[in-house]
């Protein structure tokens, strides 16, 4: 893998590494989990319509073109693009939910913790399987070795580990505080309106 390769790997690594924590963060600030994923919708706008329409307007050509002579905006096309940005916006609405069910249960902390590692360790499972059968395009593949699927079981097993080794707080759950008292009037208590300090008449 030349260095190339390797910085888009890392950029996406840190990306996708940091989009829990930073998810929950913005909901937490925000208070509500919609209202972040409209953000995390304005984001994707900026990053991927305005970049890439600038730097087809800068360049006057698609550095990211396979074969030019192939272009197209035909109606199939756009339909699977389409589908691809549906696929990565479910994913992270769901991901916003699961965040907020996972803190719910397990607190501020660990909720974000158990989150990440399972929906990464699940996603290779299933973007192999899918890989070679729905999108394989009728390709023929050599049938992996069996340390290819020794990997995929790792990983499998990774999320159940996660879920059994969950980390726990520190000092159990918080203390909840006492409600306060309520006024007299709240409680129900009449009172005397010629002296208000006085008992229940």
């Amino acid at each position: 893998m030349n260095l190339k390769i390797a910085a888009f790997v890392f950029g996406a690594a840190l990306s996708w590494g940091v989009y829990v924590p930073i998810v929950h963060e913005a909901t937490s600030r925000l208070g509500s989990n919609l209202r972040a994923f409209i953000l995390v919708g304005v984001a994707y706008f900026l990053v991927a319509v305005l970049v890439p329409t600038l730097l087809l307007l800068l360049l006057k050509s698609d550095p990211t073109a396979k074969v030019p002579e192939k272009l197209n905006w035909n109606s199939a096309s756009v339909i699977w693009g389409l589908l691809a940005g549906t696929s990565g916006a479910l994913g992270a609405l769901c991901v916003i939910f699961a965040t907020r069910d996972a803190v719910a249960a397990m607190g501020p902390i660990v909720g974000p913790l158990l989150v990440a590692p399972l929906v990464f360790a699940g996603a290779p499972i299933i973007n192999t399987i899918a890989s070679f059968t729905i999108f394989a395009h009728g390709k023929k593949f050599e049938l992996p070795g069996p340390l290819f699927f020794l990997g995929l079981v790792m990983a499998a097993g990774g999320m159940v580990l996660v879920m059994v080794f969950k980390p726990k707080p520190v000092g159990g759950p918080p203390a909840v505080a006492p409600p306060a008292a309520k006024a007299p009037l709240e409680a129900g208590i009449a009172v005397d309106p010629k002296n208000p300090y006085k008992g229940g008449v």
